[in-house]
């Protein structure tokens, strides 16, 4: 049984600064933006020829669904939400797969004037550059953030077209032999742009191929209070992870956990020793 306080909606109290309670290692609640400062990601070193740092944040039910609806923001709730922002808030870019910019109709990446003035303050660039996982350039020309003229937005490709007239500044990473190298195209990010972390936000399928490739530094998960059970059409329900079976399965080092009313985020290392014995 869970308290009154507890079981009250995040959003019924949303004139209230969100407190986020440290389960491990234990300690003092932690506002959202006190806990995005203690990472330290602005501050990420990075050793010459290094990759960025890249990080996962993917959010998902009790039961591991990953969306409800087909989309990820059924199951998300305020302190996910103001977590998500965060970080992207303190990150040099947000990478994510083409269909999830279909699907969620991305936007540009910091909608809040003073976060883009406060970056700018520190020496940054107003915005994380956005960085775009498509094959095929296969992206409807309606997508809000590809239509915002001061969005900087970076393709991970192997195609050799370009976007119809994008009224955002695009760039482009390109593989030279039709497949595209994750590897080599991250490590291109670090170098033509200078970028020192990286935010992977999904999709699933974008998810497992870098965790395949080596690419994964630390993952954050919101785990919802809800169960969604369910079979969407074709059979599989959409998990954090979507494809091929990892083999060996990947294993974690927990962080740190946080909580807030009944929903946990659970802050994790990607091991570089493989699965667990």
């Amino acid at each position: 049984m869970v308290s009154g306080e507890q079981s009250e909606s995040l959003d019924d109290r949303a004139g209230e600064a969100l407190r986020l309670r440290r389960l491990e290692p234990p300690g003092e609640p932690v506002s959202v933006a006190a806990f995005i400062e203690e990472l330290a990601l602005p501050h990420h070193p990075s050793p010459p020829g290094a990759r960025p740092r890249v990080m996962l944040n993917m959010v998902a039910t009790a039961d591991g669904r990953a969306t409800v609806g087909g989309r990820s923001g059924t199951i998300s709730d305020r302190a996910d939400r103001e977590l998500f922002h965060g970080l992207r808030s303190a990150v040099d870019g947000v990478l994510v797969g083409a269909g999830t910019i279909r699907t969620e109709r991305y936007g540009r990446m910091i909608r809040d004037a003073s976060v883009r003035e406060a970056r700018r303050a520190a020496g940054r660039s107003a915005e994380p550059l956005a960085c775009i996982v498509s094959g095929r350039l296969a992206l409807p020309e309606d997508i809000p953030l590809l239509n915002e003229p001061e969005a900087r937005v970076v393709m991970l490709t192997a195609s050799a077209a370009s976007l119809p007239d994008p009224s955002a500044q695009v760039d482009y990473v390109r593989s030279p032999d039709g497949q595209l190298d994750l590897v080599a195209a991250i490590a291109e990010l670090g170098e033509r742009f200078d970028i020192r972390t990286l935010l992977c936000e999904g999709g699933p399928h974008l998810a497992r191929q870098l965790l395949a490739a080596g690419l994964m530094d630390e993952i954050f998960l919101s785990v919802s209070p809800l169960l969604a059970g369910g079979e969407p059409a074709g059979g599989e329900a959409l998990r954090i992870l979507a494809g091929a079976e990892l083999e060996p399965p990947v294993a974690l080092d927990l962080l740190g956990v946080l909580g807030c009313g009944s929903t946990l985020f659970l802050h994790y290392g990607v091991s570089v020793g493989g699965a667990s014995d």
